[in-house]
């Protein structure tokens, strides 16, 4: 029987409990059986890869409710490592970027892949038909690739673990194969959206230098990745979002 007593976190529809070495994220009525199925899905693909993951244990129901269970990886993240040594965040910030290009230089031929997603996303987007037509018409003419993209990868997703500060990956609830660079954009905005403006030039500086990416390029991707990240989330992250997608035009 799985003890649901230590919470880890509480987002708005799951929770995450810890039992000895599992970790339950238990789902709300709400969620999408389908969402639910295709991340533990995702989680058992990235897995297949060889990267360092926590392990899927199961899928289940507990008390009526969905509920992945995984194994525990005790440690700390980088984010609370970067902020309990400011001096290291440059060496941080080194491994980081590295794990990143680690993934992009996986391949998962049964992920869902990127531009479907963020097509449907910018569809649903609350866009008017103009810049909706726009954005589809940008995101077709960028290159397909069939990369590994994490679709939310920043500090809070890496473990350094108890064990010899081995790096861990994290939560592959919206793990795609595409293009490399929107993966970037995407962090990129997300150092942005927690506040660390000088941290989203850094990295990208970083990600460019070590995947020998042009600068251009994971911008141009930036007004595309806001769009279609701005259907979820707070209103002020939308907001922010459509800032990027309103006043950024790297043409």
């Amino acid at each position: 029987m799985m003890k649901l007593d230590k919470v880890i976190a509480v987002r708005n529809t799951k929770t995450i409990y810890r039992d000895g070495g599992k970790v339950i994220k238990l789902f709300d009525e709400s969620y999408s059986k389908a969402d639910i199925l295709n991340e533990a899905l995702n989680q058992a693909l990235v897995e297949e890869t060889g990267l360092a993951v926590p392990r899927l244990l199961e899928v289940t129901k507990i008390g009526g409710k969905w509920a992945i269970v995984i194994e525990f990886i005790p440690g700390k993240t980088l984010e609370e490592l970067m902020k309990e040594n400011p001096s290291k965040k440059g060496e941080y910030l080194n491994l980081f970027v590295d794990l990143q290009v680690k993934v992009h230089a996986q391949r998962a031929p049964n992920l869902k892949k990127l531009k479907d997603k963020m097509n449907r996303k910018i569809s649903e987007a609350d866009l008017n038909a103009t810049v909706r037509y726009d954005l589809h018409t940008r995101l077709d003419g960028m290159p397909k690739h069939d990369k590994v993209c994490h679709g939310d990868f920043n500090p809070g997703n890496i473990i350094i673990s108890d064990n010899g500060g081995a790096p861990y990956i994290i939560d592959w609830a919206h793990a795609t194969q595409g293009n490399a660079s929107a993966d970037a954009a995407r962090t990129y905005l997300l150092f942005w959206l927690n506040g660390d403006i000088s941290g989203a030039e850094s990295y990208l500086d970083l990600f460019c230098a070590k995947s020998g990416t042009a600068k251009q390029y994971v911008q141009k991707w930036i007004p595309i990745v806001a769009a279609s990240q701005s259907v979820k989330g707070k209103r002020q992250e939308r907001e922010f979002l459509m800032h990027w997608i309103d006043v950024v035009d790297y043409e």
